[in-house]
């Protein structure tokens, strides 16, 4: 009934829009595509507007843009950093497609593609909390191992904290990592790790756009409570071809990109391998008996795209990568090979109705698996668990008038879920180790927000969510007693309702301007996630599982406040901003203390976790500066995290295990002219939260450690410097090259990855003596990478 009722008023609050923009009069539309007129890349997030009333439009994320104007001669400006301004006079008296191409800027003879956002945008957009990261920018900063990562760059970010050391997990404004929606061409990664979390999945070559919202997230966005990363793949050169490589200390990478049909259709595809196992192999003898072990990442980026008509425009894109872990022990016959990745694809359809609504659809599909195997002698053991979904979405952009961008649409997910399953044999020998446990849901959601500027200053973003999450048969679920014993099963068959979960979930953000140069904005956001990854590690790692919402499991909820003061200086050379934030965050998910995996077979998945509740709150200070030579930014962030959970730390509040009271990022670029960049990154952390023992004694002979409360010490502070040198070789023809000199944690520092307690001497004697050692994982590491274009 409640899906019924929103979906009324959904479909009302449409046609007042429709209606109001009936009343106008003598109002005509320009409307087309922005792009690069260099490679034929549609530019997502240009400016569009009218010389004499500074007022316009933005293109959207396939490039489109709409105004309605009053009758007249206008003067039509679009902008994009980085890209020759474009100025075309025009006698508005019809509907006008103007379709505009961008020429990128040479500075000293050097062809820059540096892109980015409206220069005052941070001021005058009611957005909040929301960036967009540069990626040819991204590969001037210094690189682990010589590999760009664009997660650790944004990490670099106020309100982001890194998981760990090397670990391109991250934790926003307090959420966990489970509680950002990673999306890849609009396809959901579920595990955006490589190398147990020290890489990304992401290869920077094949990568056009990323946006990171961590407040204020608009209604078209949900599932999620921390964060959006938004990655949009490159479409591929459709005026010529393009080839891009790299080879690294540890990896190396080849894009190949070009037009299938000039100007109509084009291709891209972007291969990247590590070569450590290939490394490795020198330092291993043949008669080792660890001959055979490895470990290597790789990963393949692929999309097409196909120009019908003016108003039809299709895409696939897709992505597939795995890591291949093995050990090999020859003398004691233990093999153990340790596979898991993503795979995604999305089919996608733009249709542009008329001059002012454009649609987008898109099939989605979206599949994370983890396996574990292990032998020895004819003894086999293997745990696997995954999330596989299927997603069917519509997306609608309507452009009622120059003071309205509205947005409204639906999506529809199916979900698969297996969680953690074994099996087990010796011989012909089958263990019986429970059957394959899968758990499956449908998820679905509509929503509609506008944009609207309701005067010159003062404007507002407000949508409204309704979402809705049912998980379905066939599954049994034990029913309990007080003693965890199975007292009775109830049976569902398949597609049969297990239980119902569903919300509204309001979105409001509002922009209020002081002056040309700063403004005031405040944002309120709701959001229903259904979906949590249950983990026993401090950091992400492949093993964590994926559930859903269940009889049991509640959907998380959170609630974030946020203001912020936004500030430009000096023709918008420096951008300054202060945000304040405070969320709530409801059914928060964790496992019960001592559950271990294997306490899952024989019995429902869900029964081992535990539920609570959390808030964090902060301050982010952020100054950037944009042009001249020398730019970059600093970012700080003082910030408290706690969780309450009855059954953990006997019912007190804890810090959560990612509270970071201190966070401070400050990044500096050096463009000495077009051969010479230089950057330089510094980071520094509070240590992360852990739980110790207090105190030691012995029973039987036997040494017992009691433990403190939980997450009530810290380690010490993480700080460390990299530094970076790129240089531009001359350009002989089309063929283009540069060589990057990185060093990561240039002062060496001994950063705390993990503590454990060694003993020394004999407790019988009385002379144990118990130290607490700490685990350092990078000291300096230096790097070379060759990157090339022709």
């Amino acid at each position: 009934m409640r899906i019924l009722l929103s979906g009324r008023y959904f479909l009302l609050t449409c046609f007042l829009f429709a209606s109001s923009s009936l009343l106008a009069q003598n109002k005509f539309t320009i409307s087309g595509y922005v792009k690069d007129d260099n490679t034929g890349e549609f530019l997502t997030g240009a400016n569009i507007y009218v010389k004499e009333i500074l007022k316009g439009a933005t293109s959207n994320q396939y490039g489109f843009y709409s105004i309605t104007l009053d009758k007249g001669e206008h003067t039509l400006i679009a902008s994009f950093l980085g890209f020759q301004d474009y100025s075309q006079a025009i006698l508005l008296n019809e509907n006008k497609r103007i379709n505009i191409a961008l020429n990128p800027k040479s500075i000293l003879g050097k062809e820059v593609v540096i892109t980015g956002e409206k220069e005052d945008k941070n001021i005058q957009s009611t957005e909040m909390g929301r960036i967009e990261m540069d990626v040819e920018q991204i590969k001037t900063l210094p690189a682990f191992m010589g590999e760009v990562d664009i997660l650790k760059a944004l990490q670099l970010l106020p309100g982001i904290q890194s998981a760990g050391e090397g670990n391109s997990g991250f934790y926003v404004r307090g959420g966990g990592p489970d509680q950002n929606l990673i999306l890849l061409d609009e396809a959901v990664v579920y595990n955006a790790s490589h190398l147990f979390g020290f890489f990304s999945v992401f290869n920077s070559d094949a990568v056009k756009n990323i946006q990171l919202i961590k407040g204020g997230m608009p209604a078209n966005y949900g599932g999620r409570l921390a964060s959006v990363i938004d990655v949009s793949m490159k479409e591929g050169n459709s005026k010529k071809l393009q080839v891009d490589g790299g080879l690294g200390l540890i990896s190396s990478r080849l894009t190949i990109q070009g037009p299938l049909i000039k100007d109509t259709s084009s291709f891209i595809i972007s291969g990247r391998r590590t070569y450590i196992d290939v490394l490795a192999k020198q330092f291993i003898k043949d008669t080792s008996p660890f001959k055979g072990s490895g470990y290597y990442f790789y990963d393949l980026n692929g999309k097409v795209n196909y120009r019908i008509s003016d108003k039809d425009r299709l895409f696939l894109s897709g992505y597939f990568g795995r890591d291949v872990f093995s050990y090999r022990n020859k003398k004691a016959g233990f093999n153990v090979d340790i596979p898991w990745g993503n795979s995604t694809a999305s089919a996608r359809w733009n249709h542009l109705f008329n001059d002012k609504l454009f649609m987008n659809a898109t099939a989605i599909f979206s599949d994370y698996q983890f396996a574990f195997e292990a032998m020895q002698s004819d003894f086999e053991f293997r745990l696997f668990s995954g999330i596989r979904s299927w997603n069917g979405k519509v997306d609608f952009n309507w452009f009622p008038s120059i003071r309205h961008n509205v947005k409204f649409g639906a999506n529809y997910n199916y979900h698969t879920f297996t969680p953690s399953n074994a099996t087990a044999k010796q011989g012909d020998v089958i263990f019986d180790t429970g059957s394959i446990t899968r758990l499956y849901a449908h998820e679905a959601a509509i929503y509609i927000t506008d944009e609207f500027t309701i005067t010159d200053k003062l404007s507002l973003n407000a949508g409204i969510r309704y979402s809705f999450f049912r998980q379905v048969g066939p599954f049994n679920r034990f029913v309990k007693d007080d003693r965890g014993e199975t007292t009775d099963t109830i049976f569902y068959n398949s597609g049969e309702k297990v239980i119902d979960h569903g919300g509204p979930e309001p979105r409001l953000s509002l922009r209020y301007a002081l002056n040309r140069n700063s403004s005031i904005k405040a944002s309120y956001t709701r959001n229903y996630q259904y979906i949590h990854m249950a983990s026993l590690s401090a950091v992400s790692l492949p093993t964590d599982i994926w559930v859903p919402s269940t009889s049991l499991v509640s959907p998380q909820l959170g609630t974030q406040y946020a203001i912020g003061y936004f500030r430009n200086f000096f023709d918008n050379t420096f951008e300054t901003s202060v945000e304040l934030y405070y969320k709530e965050m409801k059914n928060q998910v964790e496992y019960k203390e001592g559950y271990l995996p294997e306490n899952g077979m024989f019995d429902n998945p869900d029964q081992g976790l535990t539920f609570g509740d959390g808030q964090a709150y902060g301050s982010e200070f952020f100054i950037k500066k944009r042009k001249g030579k020398v730019h970059g930014w600093i970012g700080y962030t003082l910030s408290r995290t706690t969780r309450i959970f009855p059954e953990i730390n006997a019912g007190k509040e804890f810090f959560a295990k990612f509270d970071r009271r201190h966070d401070m990022s400050v990044v500096l670029i050096y463009d000495l002219n077009p051969k010479w960049t230089f950057s330089a990154i510094f980071i520094y952390g509070t240590g992360n939260a852990i739980t110790l023992p207090v105190t030691r004694y012995t029973i039987d002979g036997f040494l017992i450690s009691e433990y403190g409360a939980r997450n009530s010490f810290r380690m010490p502070a993480y700080h460390r410097a990299d530094v970076s040198v790129t240089y531009n070789t001359k350009r002989e023809g089309k063929f283009r090259s540069s060589w990057n000199f990185s060093v990561f944690n240039v002062y060496n520092r001994y950063n705390p990855y993990f503590i454990y307690f060694d003993n020394a001497g004999d407790i019988s004697k009385g002379n144990l003596e118990v130290k607490a050692i700490q685990v350092s994982l990078f000291p300096i590491l230096p790097s070379l990478t060759w990157n090339f274009s022709f």
